[in-house]
């Protein structure tokens, strides 16, 4: 499944943000994204470059309303 990312909006993100956009909490988020860390590799610093970010909307999916929130 092909996934069309809207690159205006694809950004690095923290955690924070990340859980905030999903609606979950910061813990939550860990345990998703842990069974594609290898995929998604390591953060550097406090942010998810936008590589990262491809993966984890890949695996993921977009949060709802992705449009309005970023």
């Amino acid at each position: 499944m092909e996934m069309n990312l809207n690159l205006t909006k694809l950004r690095a993100y923290s955690y924070k943000e990340l859980a905030t956009l999903y609606g979950i909490s910061h813990r939550t988020l860990k345990n998703w994204l842990e069974p594609f860390e290898t995929e998604i590799g390591e953060k550097r610093g406090r942010y998810f470059t936008v590589k990262q970010m491809e993966v984890v909307f890949k695996r993921l999916g977009f949060p709802k309303d992705f449009d309005e929130a970023a």
